[in-house]
């Protein structure tokens, strides 16, 4: 069960090591292909050199790509959280004013919807004609 428990991590070391190498962002291509044809065609030596020579920084890499995905996710998460994706009431009214002037809409339907829009109030559907606010026909 010991060596099992060995062999599995010497896996997972070896597995770490040759994701490192493609990590590292400052080491140029012929350094990675170098380090993993090393770390491949000898694996223990290899392993044992990277983690002496490198074995500092791949501690600092792993916790600079932590923190740029975290960044990445805040952003994101600030991005859709913002609304971003709604119109500002000017456009909206914008909108309104073009489908009134086209006829799409009558002076009464705009006026409810402009009503709608200036108190930031939406509800889910008009009580008069249960259609929702934004007449979009």
């Amino acid at each position: 069960m010991f060596w099992f428990f060995l062999w599995i991590l010497w896996f997972i070391l070896l597995f770490r090591i040759i994701t490192d190498i493609f990590r590292d962002k400052e080491m140029n291509g012929w350094g990675k292909a170098g380090w993993l044809a090393f770390v491949i065609l000898l694996p223990f030596l290899g392993v044992l050199v990277y983690v002496i020579a490198r074995g500092k920084n791949m501690g600092r890499r792993e916790i600079a790509q932590a923190r740029d995905q975290q960044r990445e996710f805040d952003a994101y998460i600030r991005e859709t959280a913002s609304g971003a994706a709604r119109p500002s009431s000017a456009e909206e009214l914008t909108r309104l004013s073009e489908l009134r002037s086209a006829g799409h809409i009558t002076d009464e339907e705009f006026e409810r919807a402009k009503a709608l829009v200036l108190s930031d109030d939406k509800p889910a559907a008009s009580p008069a004609s249960g259609e929702p606010p934004t007449p979009g026909r």
